[in-house]
């Protein structure tokens, strides 16, 4: 043979053929076929931008209100004395970190913030004889509370709201997910039904 060999020609380009990221076409896919394929990634990227702005926006919330309950408690309750009545229980164990830590209610004696004397029933550390002093706290009206929330106390508590509303928003896209999975098995269904009823004459016929 003489002459040149042709050079080698790239194959033709396919006509039509599908990008990469689009499935080819199937006359059998229905669109609650294609739904159900795209909800589960759709709800994942909803839930990764929801969840933690949600917990943000509520735990800054409960960490402003509970440092506002924090200032009003600190304003309006008092760490005075008061003078026990009775003598408060002893701990079995005495001396140990369980005795330490142990409060009995007992009935105690004071003056409250108008000048009039109270007695009212207040827990007080084991063992304490009676007409021994301890230290309670009392609200602006005399009554026997919780000592004022704490820093640590606001923080523990904006992070544990915000935990649960993490989880809440979790729990809300579970059952959308469930609830529109359930809602495309309904109408495919229905579909099915439909169909059936129109080609089950034609069998019934021909048979």
């Amino acid at each position: 043979m003489t002459g040149e060999v042709p050079r080698a020609q790239p194959p033709p380009a396919a006509v039509g053929r599908p990008a990469p990221w689009r499935r080819p076409r199937n006359p059998l896919r229905r669109p609650t076929d294609v739904a159900r394929a795209w909800l589960g990634p759709v709800l994942a990227v909803v839930l990764l931008a929801a969840t933690p702005t949600v917990a943000l926006l509520v735990g800054d919330a409960a960490h402003h209100r509970l440092g506002q309950d924090a200032r009003q408690q600190a304003r309006t309750r008092q760490h005075i004395e008061v003078v026990l009545v009775h003598a408060a229980p002893r701990h079995p164990e005495p001396g140990s970190d369980e005795a330490r830590a142990a409060r009995y209610p007992v009935p105690v004696r004071f003056t409250g913030p108008d000048g009039r004397v109270r007695t009212v029933e207040a827990e007080v550390p084991q063992g304490l004889p009676a007409g021994s002093t301890a230290r309670v706290w009392v609200d602006d009206r005399g009554r026997v509370t919780e000592p004022p929330l704490t820093r640590e106390q606001v923080r523990n508590g904006a992070l544990g709201w915000g935990l649960v509303a993490a989880g809440a928003v979790a729990l809300a896209g579970a059952a959308a997910y469930s609830a529109v999975r359930y809602e495309l098995e309904r109408r495919d269904l229905a579909a099915w039904e439909t169909a059936w009823a129109r080609t089950a004459p034609r069998w019934t016929s021909s048979a």
